[in-house]
């Protein structure tokens, strides 16, 4: 599959803060979390895997060094819970939870 967020991967990922990333992230982690509840599976996938193609575009970028290990924890954990056997014990309400304070806080730095 192509590039969902083309005009983020051309350079437009790299100028947003951590914050406003991980609330990107959230966005779409939250958009699968509602079609996954709604029983839309292949729409939920879909939303899922444009938040990988921003967790990896997180990952990659140079001014995310220090937080390379939380990102990575985030990636493993998510697929984990939508694909995996969900061996961390993730749930809809802790993921909902963790993204929302990226959101209040990328909010408020505006």
């Amino acid at each position: 599959m192509g590039l969902q967020h083309k005009s983020l991967a051309q350079g437009r990922w790299g100028q947003l803060s951590f914050l406003e990333q991980m609330a990107n992230i959230g966005g779409e982690v939250e958009r699968a979390l509602n079609w996954r509840a709604k029983n839309n599976a292949s729409y939920a996938d879909l939303a899922f895997e444009r938040s990988l193609e921003l967790l990896d575009m997180a990952l990659d970028n140079p001014g995310n060094i220090t937080q390379l290990k939380e990102l990575a924890r985030v990636r493993e954990a998510l697929v984990d819970y939508f694909f995996g056997t969900n061996e961390y014990k993730s749930t809809e309400a802790l993921w909902r939870s963790y993204f929302l304070c990226f959101t209040y806080a990328a909010r408020r730095n505006f």
